[in-house]
């Protein structure tokens, strides 16, 4: 299949129905950059307006909306050797109490200096922070914000995310992962972009290690399949993908993509599903800091592999 290398010189800051940058078919590859959240590029030069831009949009021949868009996350390398994180913790994380707190230990600085060591695969910050000096952490590369435009020919800002993606910030979406979203429009416009060297679950302190990247992906299509809600797997776990504010809403629409999943291919029914669901699933949190939460909803893929009903 082919493989396009694409390199963007245009980047956009909302989810749309916006001109294709590339048309590729099932099955191509692409390789393509991506500038971080501040629109640094890889030399850290700023070649557009913050608030994670997005490389894209890739139109898939054949999509259509009620199709599944397949992603297949091949590699995602930090392409540079620095990256940023915020300073403090985001306030809404935080008892109202410890808000001025916050506030006060950010001193001068929104943002810290991190050296990204691309040969070790490691992060050291090169801010001074009491207490961590030559701490070294290992990189875990992943994507803060993907996805396809929105129906009706909607606008989504990358600030936060819904059922067509968006800015998730789920560590879980790594190299080597798939990625499903629903079809909204013809071609479905895929977008990708703000890389993160680093993170830990939620966002809390508004960023992950913020860096830019070098991304390969391939495409597929499950034509005539309809999800609502982004999708997932990994080698250990399929999983399911809620967007919303508050929190309660996004496990709701996690839960149900799951639970339509498991009755629609696995060969359950509501009790069964329930069932597995009851004793067995496992959450992780997305995002918590943007406009919209994230939570994912697991199942252990070896324990569906023992489903005797799977279809």
């Amino acid at each position: 299949m082919p493989t396009h290398v694409f390199e963007p010189t245009y980047y956009h800051h909302t989810f749309g129905t916006h001109p294709p940058v590339l048309y590729i078919a099932p099955g191509d590859t692409v390789r393509t950059t991506c500038v971080d959240a501040a629109g640094q590029d890889r030399t850290l030069q700023q070649v557009t307006p913050r608030g994670n831009p997005m490389t894209g949009p890739f139109y898939v021949e054949g999509a259509m909306p009620g199709d599944t868009l397949v992603v297949r996350l091949e590699q995602l390398r930090p392409n540079r050797n620095q990256a940023w994180s915020g300073a403090v913790l985001a306030a809404n994380v935080v008892d109202p109490e410890d808000v001025p707190v916050l506030a006060q230990a950010r001193g001068s600085g929104r943002w810290l200096d991190w050296e990204v060591d691309l040969a070790s695969n490691t992060a050291r910050l090169r801010s001074t922070v009491r207490g961590l000096e030559g701490l070294e952490l290992p990189l875990e590369p992943m994507l803060g914000c993907f996805g396809v435009a929105p129906s009706r020919g909607e606008a989504i800002s990358t600030a936060t995310s819904g059922p067509h993606g968006g800015n998730m910030d789920y560590r879980g979406f790594k190299e080597g992962v798939t990625a499903y979203f629903p079809v909204q429009v013809e071609g479905a416009l895929f977008f990708l972009g703000d890389g993160h060297a680093l993170q830990g679950d939620g966002e809390i302190a508004g960023t992950g290690l913020e860096i830019s990247m070098d991304v390969q992906f391939s495409v597929d299509l499950i034509k005539g399949q309809h999800i609502r809600w982004p999708r997932g797997e990994d080698r250990e776990y399929i999983f399911t993908v809620g967007n919303a504010r508050p929190l309660d809403q996004c496990v709701q629409h996690a839960t149900s993509e799951m639970l339509r999943w498991l009755t629609t291919q696995y060969g359950l029914d509501i009790q069964g599903a329930s069932q597995l669901l009851g004793q067995c699933v496992r959450y992780d949190l997305g995002n918590v800091f943007d406009p919209a939460y994230t939570m994912v909803c697991k199942m252990p893929k070896k324990l569906l592999q023992r489903l005797p009903t799977r279809s």
